[in-house]
């Protein structure tokens, strides 16, 4: 098979990626950002962080996921009181052998939605590391592996801080996107009101198997990433950093710790799925300007300058972007 995608494969994935994105339109309506950042994590194969106010479909829309793509579906509500065992599995003694038989948690499912995923304590937001970088989970010395694939669409409510806890850094970055989930329109809302009796749901049918899924995942590997558009990428991230020469003046002024290399990879993954569903067989230097944000705000360690002056994260990327050439002088 040649590295270079044809038109043929290409216009096949389109097809597909098309009913994917249609379906999750469906069941979240007007928000056509929020379902195609969705659409492309999923094909770069990364885990998502939502944050948005409750009521605005974001089970709805992890529901929706599962059933678009026949994958097994958990919700694991988490509480302060929720511990590592109860979401990644523990052993059990079995009534018949009298042995230890390892019973799985809530993980063990494709598409896993932590909902409220700030409210648990670090101890138990600690125990997903492993199972969204490895895709695996270690009890008692002993490692089991996840379903294949794996995703974790996590929650949050930006304006509840009681009895939460912030996500460290190092959680925060396994997740491929940070995706804001705005509030709906009056228009929107009508439709809601009208279409869905009770607000239920849309019904969704299956749009792909899972050797079809596969096939579609080793199509995005193949998408060409130029290596002047890899060189831009990786100044964009090296530009990240406050004590880097590149550094633009807001990014030394507002940025304490800037992105890691899992950035760049996270980035470069995800414009070859972007790049794919806009049916494009390599990436352009647009993908990578368009994702930057959703990639890079939340990897960004903002200074305490930067909460006085309240600059945000999406906005330091922002201006980075606009100041990084695409092109090395």
């Amino acid at each position: 098979m040649s590295d270079v995608l044809s038109p043929n494969e290409v216009a096949k994935a389109v097809e597909t990626i098309s009913m994917f994105r249609g379906g999750l339109s469906k069941v979240l309506l007007d928000q056509d950002t929020v379902v195609d950042r969705v659409v492309t994590a999923v094909l770069a194969r990364g885990h998502v962080l939502l944050e948005g106010l409750p009521g605005l479909g974001k089970t709805e829309l992890c529901k929706g996921l599962a059933k678009l793509l026949g994958l097994p579906f958990k919700r694991v509500q988490f509480t302060p009181d929720l511990l590592p065992g109860d979401i990644t599995g523990t052993y059990v003694i079995d009534g018949e052998t009298r042995s230890f038989t390892f019973r799985p948690g809530p993980l063990f499912a494709s598409i896993v939605l932590a909902d409220e995923i700030n409210r648990s304590s670090p101890k138990t937001q600690s125990a997903l590391l492993e199972a969204m970088q490895e895709r695996s989970v270690t009890v008692l010395g002993t490692t089991h592996p996840l379903p294949n694939p794996f995703f974790v669409l996590a929650t949050q409510n930006p304006i509840e801080l009681e009895g939460t806890y912030p996500l460290p850094e190092a959680q925060l970055d396994r997740f491929l996107f940070r995706v804001n989930v705005p509030a709906v329109g009056a228009k929107t809302m009508a439709l809601i009101l009208t279409q869905r009796v009770r607000g239920a749901p849309p019904a969704l049918e299956r749009v792909v198997d899972l050797p079809a899924l596969e096939a579609l995942f080793a199509t995005v590997d193949r998408v060409h990433l130029p290596h002047p558009v890899a060189e831009y990428i990786g100044r964009l991230v090296e530009a990240t950093h406050p004590t880097a020469a590149s550094a633009p003046a807001n990014v030394k002024r507002f940025v304490k710790y800037g992105a890691s290399p899992r950035a760049a990879l996270a980035l470069a993954s995800s414009s070859r799925a972007f790049a794919l569903s806009k049916g494009k067989p390599n990436v352009g230097f647009d993908e990578v300007r368009e994702l930057a944000s959703a990639v890079l705000n939340h990897r960004l360690v903002l200074s305490y300058e930067a909460g006085l002056e309240k600059v945000t994260a999406p906005r330091v990327v922002e201006e980075l972007v606009a100041q990084v050439p695409e092109l090395d002088r």
